[in-house]
């Protein structure tokens, strides 16, 4: 039986993350923190339009293999993570913007990052 050849960033990025992220789910990672008391993250956004939001009111997500994504690395007190007002003293390390999957692939990769390291944010403590 014959196999439909993959595109690199699914050869890459484990399948339920792929379809995740174009389903317009947010992923995060959390990275190494700039410093002692600090706890840092890396998410990756999904682009969302109004067919997404007319799709989630209906009851489904819109899948879109087209979809492009911010990147962006946060730096947190470890000690406000868990509560309300996490964003004092948070710092933005760095952003970017990745135009479709093969883009977001060299994006991690010049990040030093792997799709593995990525987990829906309920699977981590990434406060936002």
């Amino acid at each position: 039986m014959n196999t439909p050849p993959r595109s690199a960033a699914s050869k890459q990025r484990p399948t339920d993350k792929l379809t995740a992220l174009r389903l317009g789910q947010r992923l995060v990672a959390e990275v190494p923190a700039s410093g002692p008391g600090r706890r840092a993250f890396v998410d990756i956004t999904p682009s969302t339009g109004p067919v997404d939001t007319d799709a989630q009111a209906q009851g489904w997500r819109r899948p879109d293999h087209a979809r492009t994504f911010r990147l962006r690395q946060w730096d947190y007190e470890a000690d406000l993570v868990d509560l309300f007002d996490y964003d004092i003293g948070a710092v933005l390390i760095r952003e970017a913007n990745a135009e479709g999957e093969p883009e977001l692939t060299a994006m991690l990769q010049t990040w030093q990052l792997s799709p593995d390291q990525f987990l829906y944010p309920w699977q981590t403590n990434d406060p936002r």
